[in-house]
């Protein structure tokens, strides 16, 4: 009975894997090459990640550096920053391309912590609609005899128990998040 609750694991571990890349874009006081990471790149006739583009690097807390490998695509990169959200303009400087950011004031850093909660509640939702769909195919397993009524209560119990410890890392982590949003 237990490989059901088994399989989900699964799922649920995916749910907390996505939950810390997409709270790893969120700016913190330290600027993080992961912020620019994922942003597409129209060059070559295609869209790529910026990460598989260039070399990036955060040399001093406020700054981002992107050196392409490709020279000729900095314009690229240049352009698609510029249209991005980040709300930087980014310098062409030589062969690269840096991002200055200004230092968060403690209005911006309440609406990270808001977007942050935001994040934190779809993740949660995600963990339920799973839990749900789990706990549908217990049910339908007992109906059609596949197994017990006690093999049902104990696979719901564990299920249960399952949720609320994934539950509890979604809270840690945004925690630790939370924490490095509001460190100045």
């Amino acid at each position: 009975m237990h490989t059901i609750i088994e399989k989900s694991k699964e799922h649920y571990e995916k749910t907390i894997e996505f939950l810390k890349s997409d709270i790893g874009s969120l700016r913190t006081g330290r600027i993080s090459p992961s912020l620019v990471e994922k942003i597409l790149i129209e060059s070559y006739g295609t869209s790529s990640e910026l990460l598989q583009l260039a070399a990036i690097s955060s040399p001093e807390p406020q700054t981002i550096a992107i050196k392409p490998w490709d020279k000729s695509i900095l314009k690229d990169i240049e352009r698609a920053l510029q249209s991005s959200d980040l709300n930087v303009n980014p310098v062409v400087d030589g062969d690269m391309v840096r991002l200055n950011f200004p230092s968060l004031t403690e209005e911006s850093r309440k609406e990270l912590v808001k977007i942050l909660h935001k994040k934190l509640e779809e993740a949660r939702i995600a963990l339920r609609s799973q839990r749900e769909k789990i706990k549908e195919d217990v049910v339908s397993l007992e109906k059609s005899k596949e197994i017990t009524e006690d093999d049902r209560f104990q696979a719901l119990k564990d299920l249960d128990t399952m949720t609320k410890d994934y539950n509890e890392k979604i809270k840690e982590v945004g925690q630790d998040k939370e924490k490095e949003i509001m460190t100045i």
